[in-house]
C-alpha cells in the first residue's frame, strides 16, 4: 500500500501537484490540514481515496477536526495538531494517541517534517508544500508504504 501524506498546501496547490506527479500511482492521499477550502479540487486531481481533515485555517470548514482510521494493522490518528501544541512539543499527542491505543499519530501544523519512531507511538509530519519552515525550506511530504508483511516505512521527499 502506497500512502502520500501532506498538510499546509493554504490554497496553494501547485507543489501538490508536483508531488502527485513524482509519487505516481497511490492508494491513499492523506491530508492534515490547512487545505483551505481546497479540499473538492484535492479529491479531484488525487486519483484515489482521500482523507483530510480541519487546520486552524479552515475557517469555516465542515471538515472533521481529527479522525482515527486504519492504515493496515495500524491504528492511526489524523490530526492537524495544533489542538496538542505540538510547536511546542510533541509530548501531549504522544501521550493522548499512546491513551487511545494509537500505533501512528500523524499531524501538521509546524511546517516541518518529521518521523519519530521513539516509544509504542510513531509521529509523522510530512510539513509543508507550500511554506516550510525547517532549515532549507524546501516543501515536504512523507511517501507511507506497507510492504508484503504489512510493515509501515516512511520517507520524507523533498521537492
Amino acid at each position: 500500500m502506497k500512502i502520500l501524506v501532506v498538510s499546509d498546501t493554504h490554497k496553494q496547490n501547485g507543489n501538490l501537484c508536483k508531488a502527485l506527479a513524482k509519487v505516481g500511482k497511490m492508494d491513499l492521499l492523506i491530508h492534515l490540514g490547512d487545505s483551505e477550502g481546497s479540499e473538492d479540487y484535492i479529491r479531484e486531481v488525487a486519483g484515489c481515496p482521500v482523507e483530510i481533515i480541519a487546520g486552524n485555517n479552515d475557517f469555516f470548514s465542515r471538515l472533521p477536526r481529527e479522525q482515527e482510521i486504519m492504515l493496515g494493522k495500524y491504528r492511526t490518528l489524523l490530526t492537524h495538531g495544533h489542538y496538542y501544541n505540538v510547536s511546542f512539543t510533541l509530548e501531549r499527542l504522544r501521550t493522548e494517541a499512546r491513551e487511545r491505543g494509537i500505533q501512528i499519530a500523524m499531524f501538521g501544523h509546524t511546517h516541518k517534517p518529521i518521523v519519530d519512531r521513539t516509544g509504542p507511538v510513531t509521529l509523522v509530519n510530512p510539513g509543508s508544500l507550500s511554506y516550510p519552515r525547517q532549515e532549507g525550506k524546501r516543501p515536504s511530504f512523507i511517501l507511507m508504504e506497507l510492504d508484503r508483511e504489512g510493515e509501515a516505512h516512511y520517507t520524507i521527499n523533498y521537492l
